[in-house]
């Protein structure tokens, strides 16, 4: 590894290093708040893990904290997710979009997956929907907080439902496609409706 960090390594005829990437952003998307448990051979502070990352890693991928893993499973600390949507969709529209939306008990979607095409319920994972001006540019932003739970719902899965339901002119025929952003994601507050820090084990 050029960061020269000791991995610790599977056991078995083909070892490979111990690298777990949890509730990764789907293709196309950007992400600042992308999380991955890596296995050592030894203790290391992990100050010293980050720099070497950092030193490592090639402009634009930034490793903004590195903690040793605490108690349970990452993967179920990570309960929800906050996105903000960029769409060429004039505002109106959108925001009578997400009306319609949020006002149904259900918004069948469907996708391709590895298991083949399967069916979503979109509504049911979203926690919080707005339609808000697109800072700098032309269009509206989608501001948008789902809960992750199986089968699961991605941010592109809200904008078909949003499509389903309503006007929603998106694509290239209708001046840019969504550009997808998460912002965070991690325990859900059920009170407050907050994302935390899932590395904030304390």
């Amino acid at each position: 590894m050029r960061a020269q960090v000791p991995m610790a390594y599977s056991s078995g005829f083909n070892p490979h290093p111990r690298i777990s990437y949890t509730g990764a952003a789907p293709t196309g998307a950007a992400s600042e708040a992308e999380y991955v448990e890596i296995a050592l051979a030894q203790v290391v502070d992990p100050a010293q893990v980050r720099d070497a990352l950092v030193a490592a890693l090639p402009p634009g991928l930034d490793v903004l904290e590195v903690v040793a893993a605490g108690p349970g499973k990452l993967a179920d600390r990570l309960q929800a997710s906050r996105w903000v949507i960029d769409l060429p969709t004039p505002l109106p529209l959108a925001e009578q979009a997400v009306a319609a939306f949020l006002a149904a008990e259900q918004v069948p979607v469907q996708r391709m997956t590895k298991k083949g095409l399967r069916d979503f319920d979109a509504r049911a994972a979203v926690l919080a929907l707005a339609a808000v001006e697109r800072p700098g540019a032309a269009g509206s932003r989608l501001e948008l907080t789902l809960r992750h739970a199986e089968p699961a719902v991605r941010p592109d899965d809200v904008v078909t439902g949003l499509a389903s339901v309503a006007e929603l002119p998106v694509g290239p025929e209708h001046g840019g496609v969504p550009l997808l952003t998460r912002l965070a994601q991690g325990p859900l507050d059920e009170a407050t409706g907050e994302i935390g820090d899932p590395l904030a084990y304390a």
